[in-house]
């Protein structure tokens, strides 16, 4: 199994499945081995809560790491970086732009030190910081991917987490082998896609019986789910 080493202080349970590049009508893969995958956010309340794959309790942990990281990156960095945070079962994903090599290992220092993380994912680009037009067609991106999953209707939306950077999609959350493989394939049909990147825990699809026929506990406890 191939472990790309680009995913920062990645625990042994999650594996990074790799990325797929789209060049027009020519697919050009950067897959690695294995991974897991997430679709959409998670709302505290409601459906949304009772039908996710993490517990009451790490849901709202991760809202917690997303705001914290966020205000104390703003405290170190100011305004001259572009970080987006996001936040799934204590692993943190970070995207988007800083002006220095050095700032990006500040940024990523900054959020493993946050409360509850786990470990962080550094996707960051050194460049210059990406223009209003180029974010708001990554939330299309976004929306249409999130969408596309829900159409497919063989995938729980909820059990997949999605944002895009700069054209790079990327799927973090809670699956199996067979939904990783199908969220991924999804994926790469959408318009406007043109890389995939999954940083997903893959569970058994005995784990993902127990997890649907259970009520997920309010607890905090991180589950320690069998990596493929």
């Amino acid at each position: 199994m191939n472990i790309q080493t680009n995913a920062s202080r990645l625990p042994s349970r999650f594996i990074r499945l790799g990325t797929a590049v789209l060049a027009g009508t020519a697919l050009s893969f950067m897959l690695g081995a294995c991974a897991p995958v997430l679709i959409g956010g998670a709302a505290v309340g409601g459906a949304m809560v009772a039908t996710d794959r993490r517990t009451s309790g790490i849901q709202l942990e991760d809202e917690g790491i997303e705001l914290r990281a966020g205000s104390r990156i703003r405290e170190n960095l100011g305004d001259r970086v572009h970080v987006n945070v996001t936040s799934y079962n204590r692993q943190v994903l970070l995207t988007g732009e800083v002006p220095s090599a050095q700032d990006k290992q500040l940024v990523e220092q900054v959020v493993s030190r946050v409360e509850n993380v786990n470990a962080v994912v550094n996707e960051l680009g050194v460049m210059g910081n990406s223009t209003l037009t180029q974010r708001s067609s990554d939330a299309l991106v976004t929306g249409k991917v999130k969408a596309s999953l829900v159409d497919s209707k063989d995938i729980f939306a909820n059990s997949v987490k999605v944002t895009t950077e700069r054209g790079t999609t990327y799927l973090m959350g809670r699956v199996t082998q067979r939904e990783a493989d199908r969220a991924t394939e999804i994926t790469r049909g959408v318009a406007g896609v043109q890389r995939v990147v999954r940083v997903l825990e893959i569970i058994s699809p005995e784990e993902l019986q127990r997890i649907q026929t259970t009520p997920p506990a309010s607890g905090t406890t991180s589950p320690s789910p069998r990596t493929n």
